[in-house]
């Protein structure tokens, strides 16, 4: 089949722009290297869309959160990635989680019976010369595009280093110990009886001796070019946590405020007591018989792991589906390399999407994709682009990768309120969350009336 134009990359963000662009009736080549003989460091499998780190597309309060207002513009855009993740769902409290199989398998079977998709799984190792091309390799791109990329962007990739958190069966896990509840009793619809994580309380002595654990735990060693590589916040392996000070943890993923524990009950607290730390547990599949520690994203070797995580009360017994890991992240200087469109500034018939831009997150390397994809579509069809408002969610992620952040301190960015314009009125703190989601659905609707969209 001759194609429109050629997608490079099955990701998440790939596998958005080539459904946009195929539902507009433009035909579009997507190719993955993963099926074809190559694999990359953190993937397990050849599935379109895998998700590698987490399971977890955050929260999905589109009146509150940043994230969750990017999800309710994504469905509206019939995002097949918000369609896909409904399909998959598993309970995890007022965040919209995955099971990762079913999810995957979801995007493939859309986009492979799809009659204007092409699916070839083959390695690309160098940007073409010509015609309409959406790079969405993602932040594993091969070496050989990887240093093609470096050379048509005129500058040095930028990097960092990714973790992703261990993988425990269910039945493993001692229920005598563990009891279920989501913080502060809030969940889904779709949750079980009692909430939607397994928590595993810590008291103080158990927590100190577990945070030394982590200091002193063996670690994966780095590569000479691989030390300089800065860690992203938002994915910080727990043992460099850990290594903040020794509160810490008790105040990020370790918190165990919101959370009643039934073994440790008083007359004053008769539902039970909020532990001194806790380790929490959220379903990762739909059959519910795999659990990921949450928040416990690591560099310690596999036998440390084992060692270090048997420690913690319910899991001295735990069976590991998967442990955790590292890899190291690429992506580009948007702001200097990428115009408005995502279009590179040396060959503007080649665009990129998801995270090799510069955003981070499923759910934001989805969006980009899907922005991408629009955007290549509207080309196509001899449209003028409009641009996403930027105090919608879409529009500000946008913005921030192609311009707006300091492209001399550039790193990956989630999706928050603080790239958002401020209001030029005073906005009372307590209401400023509903006020930024309310102007950006407000917002949103004009721009997709104004928008020519409809499939062809």
């Amino acid at each position: 089949m001759a194609h429109d134009i050629h997608i490079i990359g099955g990701g998440l963000a790939g596998s958005e722009a080539a459904w946009q662009l195929a539902r507009r009736g433009y035909k579009v080549r997507l190719s993955e290297m993963r099926g074809g003989g190559d694999m990359t460091p953190a993937h397990q499998t050849d599935g379109l869309a895998e998700l590698v780190c987490s399971n977890s597309f955050r929260s999905d309060d589109d009146e509150k959160n940043a994230v969750g207002l990017l999800h309710h513009e994504m469905r509206r855009l019939d995002s097949i990635v918000m369609q896909a993740g409904e399909v998959a769902r598993v309970p995890a409290g007022s965040a919209m989680a995955v099971d990762r199989d079913i999810f995957s398998a979801e995007v493939q079977r859309a986009l492979t019976e799809h009659p204007n998709i092409t699916v070839v799984r083959e390695r690309v190792d160098a940007l073409p010369d010509s015609g309409p091309t959406i790079v969405a390799t993602g932040p594993l791109t091969a070496q050989s595009l990887a240093e093609s990329i470096v050379t048509a962007t005129g500058s040095d990739r930028l990097a960092f280093f990714d973790a992703i958190a261990p993988i425990v069966h269910r039945d493993s896990i001692d229920m005598s110990k563990c009891w279920i509840q989501s913080r502060w009793n809030k969940r889904t619809e779709a949750s079980n009886e009692d909430g939607d994580y397994i928590n595993c309380p810590m008291t103080k002595e158990q927590y100190e001796a577990f945070h030394q654990g982590l200091i002193d735990g063996e670690k994966t060693e780095f590569r000479e070019w691989e030390k300089d590589t800065p860690y992203f916040e938002g994915c910080m392996p727990i043992e460099v946590m850990a290594a903040r000070g020794v509160e810490t943890l008790r105040y990020g993923p370790m918190k165990g405020v919101g959370l009643d524990n039934p073994y440790d009950t008083t007359e004053e607290h008769p539902q039970g007591r909020w532990p001194y730390a806790v380790v929490q547990l959220r379903q990762d599949n739909k059959l519910g018989t795999l659990w990921n520690m949450v928040g416990f994203q690591t560099k310690l070797k596999y036998g440390a792991q084992i060692e270090l995580f048997r420690t913690i009360p319910g899991l001295e017994n735990a069976e590991f589906a998967r442990l955790g890991g590292l890899h190291r992240n690429t992506f580009l200087n948007s702001p200097v390399v990428l115009d408005r469109q995502l279009r590179l500034n040396k060959a503007p018939h080649i665009r990129f999407a998801g995270q090799v831009t510069g955003c981070e997150g499923y759910v934001e390397s989805a969006a980009v994709g899907l922005m991408a994809g629009l955007m290549a579509a509207g080309e196509l069809a001899g449209h003028d682009w409009t641009p996403l408002p930027r105090d919608t969610a879409m529009g500000a992620l946008l913005s921030h990768i192609t311009g707006d952040a300091d492209a001399t301190h550039f790193q990956p960015m989630n999706v928050n309120f603080g790239l958002f314009p401020p209001f030029e009125e005073r906005v009372h703190k307590k209401t400023r969350k509903e006020a930024y989601t309310n102007r950006a659905k407000e917002s949103f609707g004009r721009w997709l009336e104004g928008m020519e969209l409809a499939p062809a």
